[in-house]
């Protein structure tokens, strides 16, 4: 597992030309279902946080305690989303784009850079990005953005489990696994499925009725 001393030693380097940077991620791209989630953080120079990793190399129980711990030493945060109905409209890559776009704009801090997990950059940020492939595994800022969006997803999933309990999603979050495609197969979907996801889904029903 990547030493979470060297997240911050890679932050700290950039910070030598741009003293206030922001971390960015996203959680949600893959799930047939739900809104996609994003987060932008931004921490003191000073700040450590053990533990801190791609949050999808952690457990659920590390990234719970890891999430507190993250909003209780950034110096500004913002989760924001973007609706099923923005995916179904303008593709998940967008909306994903928008989703990290509107967590940057959500801070209380103009950063002066902004480190973008992966290698496109949201059009429109009024601040320099920077792309960083695999930066999750990279950078701190990055690392806890992508946790704070995967357990504010995974938390709002376990709400809407409560809504449409017949779905299982507080098991699955959404994702296609066979026990979410078990129960599309017996409810049909929700008005929270992404509708552009299930088009295979629908054409193989079509095929087979």
């Amino acid at each position: 597992m990547t030493d979470s001393k060297s997240l911050f030693e890679y932050d700290n380097q950039i910070r030598c030309g741009n003293k206030i940077i922001c971390g960015v991620d996203e959680a949600g791209r893959g799930p047939l279902a739900g809104d996609v989630y994003a987060s932008a953080v931004i921490f003191r120079e000073d700040v450590f946080i053990d533990g801190i990793n791609d949050s999808k190399k952690l457990s659920e129980k590390k990234r719970e305690s890891l999430f507190d711990e993250i909003i209780q030493k950034s110096l500004t945060y913002c989760i924001a989303t973007a609706s099923v109905s923005e995916i179904d409209s303008i593709n998940i890559l967008q909306a994903s784009m928008l989703a990290m776009k509107r967590a940057v704009e959500g801070l209380s801090i103009v950063p002066d850079i902004v480190l973008v997990d992966g290698n496109k950059i949201p059009s429109g940020m009024s601040c320099r990005c920077e792309c960083i492939v695999k930066g999750d595994a990279k950078s701190a800022s990055i690392a806890s953005a992508s946790i704070l969006a995967k357990v504010a997803r995974d938390r709002y999933m376990k709400e809407i489990s409560e809504k449409y309990p017949q779905y299982m999603f507080e098991k699955h979050k959404g994702y296609p696994t066979k026990l979410h495609y078990d129960m599309l197969e017996k409810y049909g979907a929700s008005d929270i499925h992404r509708k552009s996801f299930l088009k295979k889904f629908y054409a193989q029903h079509e095929k087979s009725d």
